[in-house]
């Protein structure tokens, strides 16, 4: 358990010491300024009205010191007095507002680590100002400030954590140049994780009717996806102001600002460097959103990961509610969800390591993509194929590990041709218009049911007899992998 010891705790350096409270440990405060020492008592502090020289005050032994007040002249008699209390001691000393060459050249040779205040604001004013990451910012809150009435914030249809994350971090942006927004989505959110996390955070998202008028909005952003029309509710005309997204987009797109990254694991990923460069804290649920869809789009960084997918967590880890996190990914199972796993099983065709399965008529396209995650579970199965109709379409589900077989790529060879497939090496999804076999009375459900049985797993097998992973694939094959969003596979 560390031990920490803050002797004067100037202005520029309070909010720092009051994260130092938060850490396990123990934190003890020497400081003359008695609205700082009654504060930090409160919360239940040890804290000393005194002088940060004084030796009676020491605690008796210390792993960490930070000489904290504004003078730096009093921070230097500080921290020779803390060195020679505490010589094996970690000393941080803040510079102060005031400090001339000498004393700054002083603390620096006394101290493990010198605090620069004014390094700091110089370095951040040009973090925001210069290179591409801070053009992309001022053009974002160009298009916001130029918006004469609230945002509408449009996730693509039936979203998942990293559309719903990344859509409350959007918000949030807007809210901080005075701009009202509102998290929309069309659809439905039915799978389990999915309802957790917006009942567990109690998220408050705007459900929209698609044809409804969205007039009332002054601009129009999407996030996740990147074309109206184009998975979402929204008429294929409608002018859009802001697009994030990490998919890359199969057709052009049109909007006042882009920000399209391929190469990020998560859009969630995009939202919290753009929280980070603008020195926006997030609250809790803004936080355990976007951890958990950060997570989620990369596996818990195993697909599609890259180094700022894991900087972005590490830095949300502070601020999110991991309690509430392991809440939402141990959702109960729903009575549909077991309907559905329960006739998956039944069903089941296996052929050496992949099973194929038709669960019939469906009432949540999500609980596919639950059956065929429990299923990869079973013993000697390393790739899950599950399908279902609604409403006129047959909704594919597949999930692989461990196998040489492209997933993403064998749905498309197989099924491609009669609908639309696309996805990962390791999760993808279909869809299929049943065309003039939807049209059967419910007498012949069994017989229609058979019929998708014979097409759909019967291309799926043909296609794996010599189906191998797929390196090198064009660009354009690549992009086909984002026909549906992930939630959908």
């Amino acid at each position: 358990m560390q031990r920490r010891l803050v002797l004067g705790c100037g202005s520029a350096a309070q909010r720092a010491v009051e994260r130092l409270a938060e850490w396990p440990g123990t934190l003890t405060v020497l400081s003359q300024r008695s609205g700082v020492v009654d504060s930090f008592r409160d919360d239940g502090v040890s804290a000393e009205r005194c002088a940060p020289t004084d030796h009676e005050a020491f605690p008796e032994e210390v792993d960490v010191v930070f000489v904290a007040s504004d003078d730096a002249a009093a921070n230097l008699d500080v921290a020779l007095t803390a060195r020679e209390r505490f010589p094996d001691a970690y000393l941080l000393a803040y510079v102060g507002s005031d400090a001339d060459h000498d004393t700054r050249e002083a603390l620096d040779e006394l101290a493990d680590r010198l605090v620069d205040g004014r390094r700091i604001l110089t370095d951040r004013l040009t973090e925001l100002t210069e290179g591409a990451a801070a053009d992309r910012l001022h053009r974002l809150f160009r298009v916001l400030k130029s918006l004469s009435g609230p945002l509408a914030v449009v996730m693509h249809d039936n979203p998942d954590p990293d559309a719903i994350a990344s859509a409350l971090a959007l918000v949030r942006i807007a809210e901080s140049v005075g701009l009202d927004a509102d998290p929309c989505y069309f659809g439905d959110i039915s799978h389990q994780e999915n309802r957790a996390l917006v009942n567990l955070l109690d998220i408050d998202l705007v459900n929209l009717e698609r044809g409804e008028d969205t007039d009332d909005y002054g601009g129009i952003a999407l996030v996740d996806h990147s074309r109206p029309g184009v998975n979402d509710g929204l008429p294929k005309d409608t002018e859009v102001d802001i697009v994030v997204d990490h998919h890359p987009p199969r057709a052009p797109v049109e909007a006042r600002y882009l920000d399209l990254r391929r190469e990020l694991g998560a859009t969630s990923t995009l939202m919290t460097n753009y929280l980070r460069r603008l020195g926006i804290e997030p609250d809790a649920t803004v936080a355990t959103a976007l951890l958990f869809g950060i997570r989620i789009d990369t596996r818990d960084f195993t697909r599609e990961v890259s180094s700022d997918d894991f900087e972005a967590a590490a830095w949300l880890v502070s601020y999110a509610d991991l309690s509430t996190l392991q809440r939402v990914e141990s959702p109960s199972m729903g009575p549909e969800v077991l309907d559905t796993l329960a006739r998956a099983i039944q069903n089941r065709d296996v052929r050496g390591d992949v099973l194929a399965t038709n669960v019939g008529e469906i009432r949540n396209r999500d609980a596919l993509a639950q059956a065929s995650d429990h299923l990869l579970n079973m013993e000697g199965i390393r790739l899950t194929v599950v399908y279902g109709f609604k409403d006129g379409t047959v909704y594919v589900s597949g999930r692989a590990r461990g196998t040489d077989v492209d997933l993403g790529e064998t749905l498309r060879d197989a099924l491609s041709p009669i609908g639309s497939a696309g996805g990962h090496a390791d999760m993808a999804g279909a869809q299929i218009p049943l065309g003039i076999l939807a049209d059967v009375g419910p007498e012949s459900r069994e017989s229609l049911s058979r019929v998708v049985t014979d097409v759909i797993s019967g291309r799926l097998f043909e296609t794996l007899e010599d189906a191998t992973r797929t390196f090198g694939a064009s660009e354009s094959e690549r992009d086909l992998a984002f026909e549906f969003p992930p939630d959908e596979w």
